[in-house]
């Protein structure tokens, strides 16, 4: 890897397009516990100001990360075919999710019947998680009924027609407010459960229920962000491109 491509991202650039581009320095965001998804939008700069890190250091630590993985393979998802996108978020994400949320539901309700009464920080971490866990069910429900099946159409065929331009821009749209609460309820439930820190005093249960939350929220954030900083964008590129609008004009 080039040291003028790793250049061609300033610490201006925002914390989205950086995973975007080299998905690798997600993992320095999750150590820095800099949002990448709902917050994908924000400058990397500010992402540092606001975590009172240091912008040359973060941007140090970024490039070292990209270069080290050079030789790692990663799909290309800024120039995959928007199907194939469609389809790693559907059978990646989604899939992962309808598995592995029915149990930790399960074992959280277990936990906070056993553990509720002396730890009552676990009663606001359980509404946290129903909170984004039921968001980001009926987000994938509609993706996997209308979005995803039209943006496949909007691939396959050529010029869309105007109902399938304002169907896709409604959907997305309403999808990304969703996410807005998603990511809300995402950081509400880290900060009541202390970054997912079980008590000195937990049961295995106890700790194993905050293990799975927390790697069940990564690949939340993950997911998200893949449709927020890529997925979105390149549909409305396209939807612009199909009608000759230019959207740097």
């Amino acid at each position: 890897m080039s040291d003028s491509r790793i250049a061609s991202l300033p610490p201006s650039a925002t914390v989205g397009d950086w995973v975007a581009n080299y998905p690798e320095t997600a993992e320095v965001f999750d150590m820095l516990q800099i949002d990448y998804c709902c917050d994908g939008t924000k400058p990397l700069e500010n992402a540092c100001w606001e975590n009172g890190l240091e912008v040359i250091r973060v941007h140090s630590l970024l490039k070292h990360t990209v270069a080290q993985a050079g030789n790692k393979h990663e799909t290309d998802w800024m120039h995959a075919s928007l199907t194939k996108l469609c389809d790693e978020i559907e059978h990646t994400h989604h899939k992962l999710l309808k598995e592995t949320l029915p149990l930790l539901s399960d074992m959280m309700a277990e936990v906070v019947s056993l553990h509720g009464e002396s730890h009552e920080s676990l009663h606001e971490v359980q509404q946290h998680f129903m909170n984004w866990r039921d968001d980001i069910l009926g987000v994938m429900a509609e993706e996997e009924r209308s979005l995803f099946p039209a943006i496949r159409e909007l691939e396959a065929g050529g010029k869309p027609d105007a109902c399938l331009r304002a169907s896709l821009n409604k959907m997305i749209h309403r999808i990304q407010f969703n996410h807005e609460d998603i990511g809300k309820a995402l950081k509400n439930a880290r900060t009541a459960s202390e970054n997912f820190k079980a008590p000195c005093d937990a049961c295995p249960k106890f700790a194993q229920m905050y293990g799975l939350l927390r790697w069940i929220e990564n690949d939340v954030r993950h997911h998200v962000h893949k449709e927020e900083s890529i997925l979105f964008p390149r549909v409305r590129q396209s939807l612009n491109h199909a009608i000759g609008v230019n959207p740097g004009e």
